[in-house]
């Protein structure tokens, strides 16, 4: 009796043990053990001989790849929320199914987002600092570290959707007023949940904030969505805080008003051209205006074996002529 061939599945970045051994079980799974990112030339390489490949939000899988005369893939089961780095036209024109990992790290998203809406008005990072870098310290003072209060503070959640509802059921707690601007109001029983105002404006909504927060996803809409010019209405005593994508605001205004002391600070997780990360931002961030992380706020052992399992999920609903739960279609975000 003949055996049933496995389909070639290429994993272009290591993965957690657990899920890298159900693929290897269930798929002929070609695994990235080093963890090096896989050039172009690779990528294409996959996409010639693969009839499935996992990418991440790191790789770029372009019209290049995908119109490819030699590119064999059948699904493209990308581990990750956000599927930017994929060219979801060429796949649909190619007949190349696509699938995402949603509703998986909204929770380690909004926990991150929270702790860095406290992170620069608190001074979090500078004091941990001044222990951890052995500089002096004379003890308590009652003038010394001031920060701020973020309590009965406005935040300005750009993007309501999963993270964003997440993030404002948090800031609720902490005593922070909920404004947010979105495509569409919410749902009239989640706007009077959170105490959320919506404005259908975006301009009005950034002039009024102390805190805005970046949650929505980056597409070809939301590209520089916090232009120069939005960003120029953002009061002077106001924080900019995004998890979400770099891409979404214009970073050389940005830091360009925070050196000049028109924004007061940002915290980010994310950056416009990472893993780049810019010399003024990292200067800034020893001063303690800005606060940075390296694209963690999604980093947690759960959600990155749940992800694992999505994309297990998809593929195998795939391979059994079903559509996968988590296909994406142009214009689907």
């Amino acid at each position: 009796m003949s055996v049933k061939k496995k389909p070639l599945v290429v994993v272009t970045r290591k993965l957690p043990d657990s899920v890298e051994t159900r693929m290897r079980e269930l798929f002929d799974a070609r695994i990235n053990l080093d963890d090096t990112p896989m050039t172009p030339e690779e990528i294409l390489k996959a996409a010639c001989t693969a009839d499935i490949l996992v990418p991440t939000v790191t790789d770029q899988i372009g019209a290049e790849v995908i119109s490819h005369p030699d590119c064999r893939l059948r699904l493209i089961a990308n581990f990750g929320n956000g599927v930017d780095n994929i060219d979801l036209a060429a796949a649909q024109s190619r007949g190349i199914t696509v699938t995402n990992t949603p509703r998986v790290l909204t929770e380690d998203t909004a926990d991150m987002t929270m702790a860095l809406i406290l992170a620069v008005p608190r001074r979090l990072i500078e004091g941990a600092n001044i222990l951890s870098e052995g500089r002096s310290w004379a003890g308590w003072s009652p003038t010394w570290m001031l920060g701020h209060r973020i309590g009965g503070k406005r935040l300005g959640i750009l993007g309501m959707g999963r993270i964003g509802q997440a993030v404002a059921r948090r800031a609720r707690a902490f005593g922070l007023q909920i404004h947010y601007h979105n495509r569409r109001p919410v749902a009239p029983q989640i706007a009077e949940e959170l105490s959320a105002t919506y404005w259908e404006s975006l301009d009005q909504m950034l002039a009024r904030m102390d805190i805005i927060s970046v949650n929505c996803p980056h597409t070809p809409a939301t590209f520089h969505l916090l232009s120069a010019r939005r960003l120029k209405l953002i009061r002077k005593e106001a924080y900019i805080v995004n998890t979400a994508r770099g891409e979404v605001i214009d970073e050389e205004t940005m830091i360009q008003l925070i050196e000049s002391g028109d924004i007061r600070g940002a915290a980010l997780d994310v950056f416009e051209h990472e893993p780049a990360v810019s010399p003024r931002l990292l200067r800034l961030a020893k001063t303690g205006r800005v606060t940075i992380l390296p694209h963690m706020s999604s980093a947690t052992i759960e959600g990155r074996v749940e992800m694992g399992e999505k994309v297990i999920i998809n593929i195998r609903t795939f391979l059994d002529n079903h559509r996968p739960p988590d296909r994406v279609l142009p214009g689907i975000l």
